[in-house]
């Protein structure tokens, strides 16, 4: 079981020498399209560190972008995978079905919001979880248009690139891009507020202006789902004004449009509630979940109501590798891990320190136009002085000298400015607090 000593701890140059000809295997041997944010290899990692194969032990801000919320390795899994490796690897679950797939439907069943009669199906991306969202809700429904929202991610296949907002890296050249998709204006608070104060706080005011785009564009009779990031991922973490989601929710309701929460970065403990969506108390038709279920194991899931969930004829979904042994040996040790270990107030407790540390830089430096989000999901707008111009350019820089010093951050965003925080919630205060104290003395330099 990886145990990686808690500190950081640089003993070369990033990138070191070992990463460097490891570099030159992946450019030989991997295709050029698949990029990386770091040029570090790692080795080994646990708690809130990455070694890397020439012995660098870097501070982990990013978590593998949200799935390893508790933690790399983390010791339930460890053991749970060791123990069904053992027992078999795959028999398909259309074929001989096992114990265990049942038991994480059962516990998604149970965690997410509602109390009605639900259903679940395990895939194995967040991409897969949405595509056949999308299929269920358009059986269920009868119809066919689906509409998302400025600066949404939901994907790389096909239908998720054209309900993802964002060009480039994500479709640029890719298309033809699947039809009936539609997009509306998203509450986003920020930059709702060159609109006036009113539609940057009133969630409710900023709804009416996206269902009035939907009733113009599409039209209630010709839409089968609506879907959104509670809180939105890619697109910098944006969280709307309070109201947005239920009043979204309302209109659906009255309109015979299934109400989709893509939940795949904001699932599972991660924003300082099991579920984004309980923020604001909405129960969504469908939700999809991904990333943090299984610390690191591929799968994904669409739970919801039973209705709508059984609305597909038998043997329209499934999958060679949905919810795979190994992988749901995993998730249910990884959500025993979270309520054992009380890690949604943990979330929260890293929401408190993280506000309060870069709530002062803002204060001190106006380059840093915002700050935002929930639990462990928490991101900096970063703009040009004296503005809230996007700085694209200073966020590439930071984030670059934060890599040189030992420290794993991301960037994401529409206009490439926002940084994001997505730590492990086994991570220290001290690593959390230092990784950030890192960053505040970048952030002057440059």
């Amino acid at each position: 079981m990886s145990t990686v000593a808690q500190s950081r701890h640089l003993v070369t140059e990033i990138p070191g020498p070992r990463s460097v000809e490891l570099m030159a295997r992946k450019s030989a041997a991997v295709s050029r399209g698949v990029g990386n944010t770091m040029p570090v290899y790692a080795a080994q990692a646990s708690g809130g560190i990455v070694e890397d194969v020439d012995g660098n032990r870097l501070i982990d801000l990013g978590s593998g972008i949200a799935v390893t919320t508790i933690g790399n390795s983390s010791p339930r899994v460890v053991d749970a995978v060791c123990e069904q490796v053992a027992k078999f690897t795959h028999t398909c679950f259309m074929v001989t079905p096992y114990e265990g797939y049942v038991a994480v439907a059962e516990q998604l069943n149970r965690l997410t919001p509602g109390t009605g009669d639900k259903r679940s199906a395990l895939f194995n991306s967040g991409s897969e979880a949405v595509e056949n969202a999308i299929k269920i809700a358009r059986t269920y429904t009868h119809k066919h248009a689906v509409v998302a929202f400025d600066h949404a991610y939901h994907g790389r296949t096909n239908l998720t690139m054209a309900l993802t907002a964002k060009s480039m890296p994500y479709k640029h050249g890719f298309g033809p891009f699947a039809p009936e998709v539609y997009r509306a204006p998203l509450s986003y608070p920020f930059r709702d507020a060159e609109f006036g104060k009113e539609m940057a706080t009133d969630g409710e005011l900023a709804a009416r202006r996206a269902i009035a785009v939907i009733d113009k564009q599409v039209g209630a009779d010709n839409l089968a789902a609506v879907i959104i990031e509670p809180i939105q991922g890619e697109g910098g973490f944006i969280v709307p004004a309070e109201g947005f989601l239920p009043a979204l929710l309302d209109w659906c309701h009255d309109n015979n449009v299934v109400f989709i929460a893509d939940e795949v970065q904001t699932g599972f403990a991660r924003t300082g509630a099991m579920f984004a969506c309980e923020h604001e108390g909405i129960v969504p038709d469908l939700i999809v979940t991904a990333k943090g279920i299984a610390d690191g194991m591929p799968l994904s899931a669409v739970t919801g109501q039973a209705e709508i969930m059984d609305a597909p004829h038998v043997s329209g979904l499934g999958g060679t590798y949905g919810g795979n042994p190994v992988a749901c040996a995993a998730a249910l040790a990884t959500i025993d891990t979270i309520e054992a270990d009380k890690l949604v107030a943990r979330a929260g407790h890293i929401e408190a320190l993280m506000k309060d540390k870069l709530g002062r830089m803002q204060a001190e430096d106006d380059r840093i136009g915002d700050v935002r989000g929930r639990g462990a999901m928490i991101a900096v707008e970063l703009v040009k002085s004296g503005t809230i111009e996007p700085d694209p350019d200073l966020t590439k820089a930071l984030c670059s000298a934060a890599h040189q010093a030992g420290v794993i951050v991301l960037s994401c965003g529409t206009f490439g400015n926002v940084l994001r925080f997505l730590p492990p919630l086994t991570i220290s205060d001290e690593l959390l607090l230092e990784g950030l104290d890192v960053l505040d003395l970048l952030l002057a330099d440059l």
